[in-house]
């Protein structure tokens, strides 16, 4: 940097800012600076620049989900998160580091400058094995009265509560909820079923499955035929299970809808081009990822950020 700056005619801090593409450095300097620094092979030393700085300018992100080839990672989640997420912290000049619960003890992710986290996992356990790590956390999943994390997410209780109401204004009195409450974000989807339902004096049947996936789905609605259960409707913690659902009760030989209503979450493509188009709960994961990026980019820089829940909305079709 010394010899660039001797060629250049300038001081060795303009030549950083030059290399660094800053507003402080005139154009002209700056092109005559970066001209200079690729005729003579100069490269910006990354890592010792960010071990002055005591920074990685590097942001984990870790998706709570065990990928298999039912649930994938390029499903619209966590895909559309991740997009979200990497055009903030991009444009911030950050870089992502992707991975899952089972990679995250590289020592890559523990010299991070933040982390996010997709997911809450069961009973939370997720949130506090990484609040091991001691890195500003930026959390999707469903606030806790327990937990003073800054949490990002959807308004799943209103999410459960809208299902609920169509399903009353539909006629249907004996709805089934397919899902495993464990998780903050499906007990609060639960909570908003159950209490509306209440309103009407409506007990739903809970059917509870671990697996969010079409195999699940399938597996739920054949439990209740075996148990010759009542049931008109079913509400299901996401768009997989809930054409798995669908699927079983056609195999059954019950008609969807007119039998049995089904409604999904998520609202993903696969759930709109299903056939029949499924009825589904959207979430908005482009505007939730670029919110966990701009609250953990705060953290890391010492500024204060606030849990904040995004507005759902109930996507009637043909379910």
């Amino acid at each position: 940097m010394a010899d660039l700056a001797y060629l250049a005619g300038v001081s060795k801090i303009t030549v950083s800012r030059a290399l660094a593409d800053s507003p402080l450095v005139n154009a002209d300097t700056r092109a005559k600076v970066q001209e200079l620094a690729r005729e003579h092979g100069y490269k910006l030393n990354v890592s010792a620049r960010n071990l002055r700085l005591r920074r990685s300018h590097t942001v984990a992100v870790i998706v709570e989900m065990k990928p298999s080839s039912d649930r994938t990672m390029w499903d619209p989640y966590p895909l559309t998160l991740l997009g979200g997420i990497s055009q903030e912290l991009t444009s911030a000049g950050y870089s992502v580091l992707l991975t899952t619960r089972q990679g995250s003890s590289a020592a890559a992710v523990q010299a991070a400058d933040g982390l996010i986290l997709l997911g809450q996992g069961v009973r939370e356990d997720a949130v506090h094995l990484f609040d091991k790590l001691g890195l500003p956390m930026v959390v999707w999943g469903a606030q806790s009265p327990e937990d003073d994390h800054v949490v990002v997410g959807s308004d799943n209780r209103h999410g459960g509560a809208a299902v609920a109401e169509r399903f009353v204004s539909i006629g249907r009195r004996y709805p089934v909820f397919i899902g495993n409450p464990d998780h903050p974000e499906i007990a609060e989807r639960l909570h908003g079923f159950v209490d509306e339902l209440a309103r009407h004096d409506i007990k739903p049947l809970l059917l509870r499955r671990n697996e969010f996936t079409l195999a699940s789905g399938v597996d739920a609605v054949r439990s209740l035929a075996r148990r010759e259960a009542r049931f008109d409707s079913i509400f299901a913690c996401s768009d997989l299970l809930a054409m798995g659902s669908i699927r079983a009760l056609v195999e059954l030989g019950h008609q969807v809808p007119s039998d049995v209503s089904v409604v999904g979450y998520d609202d993903t493509p696969l759930g709109a081009s299903f056939l029949p188009p499924l009825s589904s709960v959207r979430q908005n994961w482009q505007e939730g990822g670029m919110l966990l990026a701009r609250k953990v980019l705060a953290l890391v820089e010492g500024q204060p950020a606030e849990s904040e829940m995004l507005p759902t909305t109930l996507v009637l079709r043909s379910t």
